[in-house]
């Protein structure tokens, strides 16, 4: 088995995770992916780099290239990460519930994009339904999507750890959760009427999306922050035409849409308006 990746194999896999994917990978994400690259070889069995990119190359090995790319996409979340937009989503959506009331439109979606282990559509779900009165009266619904195989089947578990949940207010804990103990552990498990919101789906943000219905808010933070120029502005827009009129894109504090060509608006630092 290799111990280096070379260069030139690392070109290939980088192009590879690009084209499929949009990620960049470049030359200071290398030990990375020789690292994720080694345990895919030690599980597979398959002795050499250039070895294992003709096996996930073959249309013979679509579950192995899923794999590979579950090991290379990176999953940091938890609980109301980056706050100040849940402190945000608390003062617009008694207006925009407002506003659909006197339309007479009970329908409320939002999309979660990128969404790792489910921490992130679980915390939206509970900001909602903190702010509605009557959930019966509404048909609220979250999609949530991540490229990872792996992630989603944390997330649609929705089983977290005490230290996980430790970023969610007492109450929404004591309302949302189950508490159990699991060998010796203390676990938390997100509630059925949080779990009946959120649909969890595999999707790579570069294809085409299988859904029709817009979003009042999509939420794809530290996203783009692995992809170049390029296919950051073609997914901007191609997320705003998924939004409402007057829907929010969120993204990430670290991330920016100055520089892109798009139509939406400016509100605030990582939040723009259609």
């Amino acid at each position: 088995m290799e111990k280096n990746l070379p260069d030139r194999v690392f070109q290939q896999f980088s192009q590879l995770v690009y084209d499929q994917c949009g990620i960049n990978l470049h030359e200071g994400k290398k030990a990375l992916l020789q690292a994720r690259l080694n345990k895919r070889l030690r599980i597979t069995g398959i002795s050499s780099y250039e070895d294992y990119f003709r096996h996930i190359t073959s249309s013979e090995n679509p579950r192995e290239f899923i794999n590979f790319l579950d090991s290379v996409s990176t999953n940091l979340t938890y609980f109301f990460r980056e706050s100040q937009h849940f402190d945000f989503l608390d003062k617009t959506i008694p207006e925009l519930l407002a506003q659909k009331q006197k339309e007479g439109n009970s329908k409320l979606r939002a999309w979660s994009a990128g969404c790792s282990t489910g921490e992130e559509p679980y915390s939206l779900a509970m900001c909602v339904l903190a702010q509605i009165s009557d959930p019966s009266r509404w048909d609220f619904r979250i999609l949530a999507t991540d490229i990872s195989t792996r992630v989603l089947g944390v997330a649609y578990r929705g089983i977290y750890s005490e230290e996980k949940v430790q970023k969610v207010p007492p109450g929404m804990r004591q309302i949302h959760f189950r508490r159990f103990n699991e060998n010796g552990a203390t676990e938390y498990e997100v509630g059925p009427q949080v779990k009946r919101i959120v649909t969890f789906r595999r999707l790579n943000l570069k294809e085409p999306y299988p859904f029709k219905g817009q979003f009042d808010f999509i939420f794809c933070r530290n996203v783009m922050i692995y992809f170049d120029k390029k296919t950051q502005e073609e997914l901007v827009n191609k997320m705003a035409s998924f939004l409402t009129p007057g829907g929010y894109l969120f993204v990430g504090h670290s991330e920016s849409l100055t520089g892109l060509a798009h139509k939406l608006t400016y509100v605030r630092p990582a939040v723009y308006r259609n």
